[in-house]
């Protein structure tokens, strides 16, 4: 009997145990972060330590987890979804598992970072560029528009990561701006031009440095950060002019799910990542821009003006995601 006790009570607190891991605590919230664990991991600190509520996060790929909360549907155990991608929040969306965020959370950023719809919220945004390697281009060949490399001229000279989740979202709004077909031409063009891939920004970054290959299409802060590193590498950025869909803001974004049971946890924490603090953190740690009204970037990134990327309704594009993944392998573009 001592023993079946023993056994029931011992039972009984891995039990307690598992609820509590799993998010029972209601002082409490799951995270499903797109962004690195390193990245994250001092600013959720903070939170805990500020708010009193635990944070419970699962990383990865932000691809990989709005697939997984679609299969989770109304089960997912997740209260918010933070997203490296707008495009990965827009598959999530389509499906109709975000809930709308209260507008005193939209309203803490400019209309063209948010959800026109109310469903999610920029939180930091990254320009896309091109990187470039001066001994090799000269200042006259930079391309005033992304359309400008499909030129012959720069046949063997260009690097991409087509893997990357950010060259996914480039995409996938250049399906929004400029339509499917036109974004079809282009990427047939790119790959006409034998362009080399790399699994990620930073790879192609230091592959410029190195002159291993003449640009390559990346987000600002890689080589910003290569540079803050390494004040010798041999690289620059170049912007493309505004308006282009070689320059769109990608942002990371903030959702709450409909399937949440802590929305008071979920909204607090965005809020949070949307302080002055957590701005900074942004603007100084990774070199993004912050998109809170009165932010500024670091002092090496340069300033710039976005459009609308709230109107672009990733939601809307007839296969999402998903459509775009096939229209970059359909083109013939391999993974890095």
């Amino acid at each position: 009997m001592v023993r079946l006790r023993t056994l029931i009570v011992g039972l009984a607190m891995v039990l307690v145990a598992a609820g509590c891991a799993s998010g029972d605590n209601p002082n409490s919230l799951v995270l499903y972060s797109g962004r690195s664990e390193d990245l994250m991991a001092p600013l959720i600190d903070q939170f805990e330590e500020a708010s009193g509520i635990r944070v419970e996060v699962k990383y990865e790929d932000s691809a990989r987890l709005a697939i997984l909360i679609s299969e989770e549907g109304a089960n997912s155990p997740a209260d918010l979804f933070l997203s490296q991608s707008p495009g990965a929040i827009g598959f999530v969306d389509q499906r109709g598992l975000l809930a709308d965020l209260p507008a005193e959370i939209l309203d803490l950023v400019v209309p063209n970072v948010r959800d026109d719809d109310g469903r999610w919220v920029g939180i930091s945004g990254r320009q896309r560029v091109l990187v470039y390697n001066p001994d090799l281009v000269a200042e006259a060949e930079l391309p005033d528009s992304i359309f400008d490399l499909v030129d012959p001229a720069w046949s063997d000279r260009l690097a991409l990561a087509p893997a990357n989740g950010s060259f996914q979202d480039f995409i996938t709004a250049m399906r929004a701006t400029n339509g499917d077909q036109a974004t079809e031409a282009w990427l047939a063009g790119i790959e006409a031009n034998s362009p080399v891939s790399y699994p990620k920004n930073s790879a192609i970054v230091a592959a410029v440095g190195r002159g291993e290959v003449d640009a390559g299409l990346v987000n600002h802060y890689y080589n910003i950060r290569a540079l803050e590193e390494d004040p010798n590498q041999n690289s620059s950025n170049h912007y493309f002019v505004e308006g282009d869909a070689g320059g769109v803001l990608i942002v990371t974004a903030a959702a709450r799910l409909n399937s949440s049971e802590r929305s008071d946890n979920a909204d607090r924490f965005i809020r949070f990542l949307l302080d002055a603090e957590a701005q900074n953190y942004f603007a100084f740690e990774t070199y993004e821009y912050p998109l809170v009204p009165g932010a500024s970037p670091a002092p090496n990134v340069p300033a710039a003006s976005f459009g609308d990327v709230g109107g672009i309704d990733y939601a809307d594009l007839s296969g999402g995601l998903q459509r775009t993944r096939e229209m970059i392998a359909d083109a013939g573009l391999e993974e890095g």
